[in-house]
């Protein structure tokens, strides 16, 4: 039957691992970084002439081009920017090369969408959701990645394997409802249209409320193809007709869309592979050519590497403003609030441990990887320049901790040189390494030591609050009255003597 599990799927590639944003996709590196050394260059002016203005819409036109984006696209796209920012709108303005940054953030965000659309809900129980699109395309994935986020939301979904044409397409769906917890409704001895009517029926058996059905691809656009879509779109009658593009396939994935568009009524678009290595023009040239909106991105292999679109997002980041909603709700999804409550409680005592360590960084790596969540930092691509951030360090760490003892863990002086050794025989690490990160480690406790005691780790650095009490005047109490006579005595004791 139907029911929300508990099951955690395996996290793969390199995509999301967690969290309800996506991360900083591959696909626009070198877009991003084009647009933001042209952006770089108008912001140090404080006028901008026409043909100041001119050259960066030369340049923008070339990063887009080169990413892939559609030639009409990019020709409406420029023509917006050009038109907003001739007027008094920059000319009038204090900052004119910050204006017309934020022309460019605006009118990308037309071009993507002006918000993120959700699904549409279901005129008559269950919703259905007909998944369409090319073979290769991620589709069979796809269904089950979006199972697996309504399943996470509290719902009940059910798959239909309706993909009869590619081999193993149904133990595919099975082995990833599976993997889910997800049913899954199939009968390769039925025909496309009988099995989708039938797995509504099935769903009310099992009590799902949303019915999701992987349809056949094929390598082109052909009439076979679209009649059978046809045919099973009016079994299921949808509430939501997605087509699934691979965001990898550059320019002709608006070609495919169109075609779909032409034959089926569409609803709405899911990118997949969008952490791949490719330009993903197409994502941005998609919207606006075909109408539809952008409700999904596909960004990483395992089963929750399926994010909503956020147009406003996406383009922040496309301009290296950073995205830091989609890193607030990451670490909301993946940090275990108690835990981190108990980390923080034991770093200002001083009893920070490697296996508390270990924990923290777990958590960090569900996030996503450091080059994904330095992303989402305002000025990070432009601070960090040509350094990629690597998981390596951390993975070399996290195999360097698991190697330890967990006595060696909560007291890291035990480690002497031939337990060094040992880990870093276990770790596939030198000893070398091994000492760097019990070095970084120790002088971590001393910082946390040094502030739990109130005092500043660092030489010359006071801690707010403490440089007041430090630098206040020694104020020296009043003399009694009752030490006022004995003090004259003595003076007249001395006098006395002196005759």
């Amino acid at each position: 039957m139907c029911s929300r599990g508990g099951y955690s799927p395996s996290r793969g590639g390199r995509g999301l691992i967690a969290g309800s944003g996506y991360p900083a996709p591959v696909v626009f590196e070198s877009l991003t970084s084009r647009l933001g050394g042209v952006f770089e260059r108008l912001r140090g002016r404080g006028r901008l002439s026409e043909a100041d203005v001119e050259a960066a819409l030369r340049e923008v036109r070339l990063a887009l081009l080169e990413a892939d984006v559609n030639v009409g696209v990019t020709r409406s796209f420029l023509e917006r920017v050009r038109a907003r920012a001739a007027g008094a709108e920059v000319t009038g303005s204090l900052t004119p090369g910050q204006q017309v940054v934020k022309i460019v953030h605006d009118e990308l965000i037309t071009t993507l969408g002006r918000e993120a659309a959700p699904l549409t809900p279901a005129r008559v129980p269950p919703q259905r959701i007909l998944m369409v699109g090319l073979q290769g395309s991620g589709k069979t994935t796809t269904a089950a990645k979006l199972a697996w986020r309504l399943k996470s939301a509290g719902k009940h979904p059910l798959l239909v394997a309706a993909d009869l044409q590619r081999p193993a397409a149904v133990d595919q769906l099975e082995a990833l409802g599976a993997r889910a917890g997800v049913p899954v409704h199939s009968d390769r001895a039925t025909t496309p249209p009988k099995l989708a009517k039938a797995s509504l029926k099935r769903a009310g058996e099992l009590g799902c409320d949303v019915v999701i059905v992987d349809t056949a691809g094929r390598l082109q656009i052909d009439e076979a193809l679209m009649a059978e879509l046809a045919a099973v779109r009016r079994a299921v009658e949808p509430d939501e007709v997605l087509l699934v593009v691979d965001a990898m396939t550059g320019q002709d994935a608006v070609n495919v869309a169109r075609g779909f568009l032409e034959r089926t009524d569409l609803t709405g678009l899911i990118f997949s592979k969008l952490d791949g290595d490719a330009r993903g023009g197409a994502a941005i040239s998609a919207r606006e050519v075909t109408g539809r909106p952008i409700k999904f991105v596909g960004v990483g292999e395992g089963l929750d590497g399926l994010e909503v679109f956020h147009p406003e997002r996406m383009a922040s980041r496309l301009l290296g403003m950073g995205d830091v909603l989609t890193l607030i709700e990451k670490a909301e999804a993946a940090w275990d609030r108690e835990q981190a409550e108990a980390a923080a409680e034991k770093m200002l005592r001083a009893a920070f441990t490697f296996e508390d360590f270990l924990d923290q960084l777990q958590q960090v790596r569900r996030m996503g990887s450091l080059g994904q969540l330095l992303g989402m930092l305002p000025g990070a691509a432009s601070a960090l320049g040509t350094a990629e951030p690597s998981d390596e360090a951390l993975s070399r760490a996290e195999a360097v901790i698991r190697s330890m003892t967990p006595a060696e863990r909560r007291s890291p002086k035990l480690i002497d040189g031939s337990r060094r050794r040992r880990i870093a025989a276990g770790s596939g690490t030198s000893p070398q390494q091994v000492n760097e990160l019990l070095r970084q480690f120790g002088e971590s406790q001393r910082m946390m030591k040094a502030f739990a005691e109130g005092r500043s780790p660092l030489p010359g650095l006071a801690l707010p609050g403490r440089r007041a009490q430090k630098t206040m005047p020694k104020v020296t109490p009043r003399v009694a009255s009752k030490t006022a006579p004995k003090a004259k005595t003595k003076a007249k004791t001395k006098v006395k003597k002196k005759r």
